[in-house]
C-alpha cells in the first residue's frame, strides 16, 4: 500500500482507533544506527496518521553507547520503553523478551539497522486489518550487495532445512513481521530455552502474507553475524525441528552394518576357495579410519540432542533484566 493511499490509510487508522501497537526492536552495538532508525519509524508513523503505539528498545548487552542512546531516545519520547539485559544473550532472547513485554493488540519486530524498511509498515497493517491475515511477514527478494559465498551458505540453510524438517521456511525470510495478539500469545506459548524463532512462527501456523522487498543495506555500523555465528544458528534451527539427523545416523550405521557382513561373507569364502591371506594392511587402516570417523559424527549428531535437551532440563531464564524503565 502506498502511505499516499488516503481512503486506505483512513480505513486503517479507523480500524486502529483504541487498538495499540507495540514495535519491538532488538539492540546491540547500534549506537549509530538507532537514531537513523528513530527518525525513519517516525515519519513513517506520522504519515499514517499517528497510530497508538509503544516501541520498546532491547539493549542486548551493547558494548557501546547503544544504552545511553535508548535513554536519550526514552526521555525525549514517552511512548519508549526500554529493557537492557545483563549481558549479550542473543537476538532471540531479545525478540522473547519483546513479545513478552509488548501490550499491543499488534506486535511488530524489526531490526534497528533500517534493513527491515519501516515504510512496508502500511502494507503490512493493510494485509491484517484490510484483507483478514493474521499476520504479514517479510522476506528479501535478492541478496545484493552481499558477499556470493555467503548468500551460497544461506540458500544451501534454506534447502537442508527444508528438506530435513516439516516447518518449511521461506528463503530470505527476515525477522520483520506484524503479528495479531493471538499469534503471539502462541509463540509465547512455546517456553524452549533454544530458540528459533523462524521456525516456531512456521510452526504455530496462521494466515500469512508474505511481502517481498529488495536487499537493502545496514544504514550504519557492521553486521554482527559472522559466518561462525550464522552456522551454529542454522544448527540450531535444524536441531530444533528436526530429528531426521538421528533417522539418518542410524540409517548409515545400519548399511555399514550389512556392508561389513557382506565383506566378511566374501573374505570367508575367498580364502576357503583360494587359501591365500588377504593383502593390503594400508587400504583396511584407511577403511578402519574412515568407519572411524564416520562413528564418531554419528555420536556427535547424537550429542548435540543431548546437550539441547541437557540445557533445556536445567530450565535457566533466556534473559536477565539489567534496567528497564516501566
Amino acid at each position: 500500500m502506498d502511505i499516499s493511499d488516503n481512503s486506505s490509510k483512513s480505513l486503517i487508522l479507523e480500524k486502529l482507533q483504541g487498538k495499540l501497537s507495540s514495535f519491538i526492536v532488538p539492540c546491540f552495538n547500534e549506537e549509530d544506527a538507532l537514531p537513523l532508525f528513530y527518525r525513519e519509524f517516525l515519519r513513517v508513523m506520522d504519515e499514517m496518521g499517528k497510530p497508538n503505539f509503544e516501541l520498546i528498545l532491547i539493549d542486548d548487552g551493547s558494548q557501546d553507547s547503544t544504552f545511553e542512546v535508548i535513554c536519550e531516545l526514552a526521555k525525549e519520547d514517552s511512548r519508549i520503553r526500554y529493557i537492557s539485559f545483563s549481558r549479550n544473550f542473543g537476538k532471540e532472547a531479545a525478540i522473547y523478551a519483546g513479545l513478552e513485554n509488548a501490550k499491543g493488540d499488534f506486535v511488530a519486530i524489526m531490526d534497528a539497522d533500517l534493513q527491515d524498511p519501516p515504510s512496508l509498515l502500511p502494507q503490512m497493517y493493510e494485509a491484517i486489518l484490510l484483507e483478514g491475515y493474521d499476520c504479514a511477514a517479510t522476506s528479501r527478494s535478492d541478496r545484493r550487495g552481499e558477499g556470493k559465498f555467503r548468500s551460497f551458505v544461506s540458500d544451501m540453510f534454506y534447502k537442508v532445512i527444508n528438506r530435513l524438517s516439516e516447518v518449511k521456511l521461506v528463503a530470505g525470510a527476515r525477522d520483520f513481521r506484524l503479528m495479531k495478539r493471538n499469534v503471539v500469545d502462541a509463540v509465547l506459548s512455546l517456553p524452549e530455552n533454544n530458540r528459533f524463532t523462524k521456525g516456531i512462527y512456521e510452526w504455530v501456523g496462521f494466515k500469512t502474507k508474505r511481502i517481498a522487498f529488495e536487499n537493502v543495506h545496514r544504514c550504519a555500523g557492521n553486521t554482527k553475524w559472522s559466518l561462525a555465528r550464522l552456522f551454529f544458528y542454522a544448527l540450531d534451527g535444524i536441531l530444533a525441528f528436526s530429528t531426521l539427523p538421528l533417522a539418518l545416523a542410524s540409517l548409515i550405521g545400519l548399511a555399514f552394518c550389512m556392508l561389513s557382513s557382506v565383506a566378511i561373507v566374501f573374505v570367508v569364502i575367498r580364502q576357503l576357495i583360494f587359501h591365500n591371506s588377504i593383502e593390503g594392511w594400508s587400504s583396511l587402516v584407511c577403511i578402519i579410519l574412515f568407519l572411524s570417523g564416520l562413528q564418531l559424527l554419528c555420536l556427535g549428531v547424537i550429542g548435540q540432542y543431548i546437550a539441547k535437551l541437557y540445557l533445556e532440563t536445567k530450565r535457566r531464564p533466556i534473559y536477565i533484566i539489567k534496567k528497564q524503565n516501566f
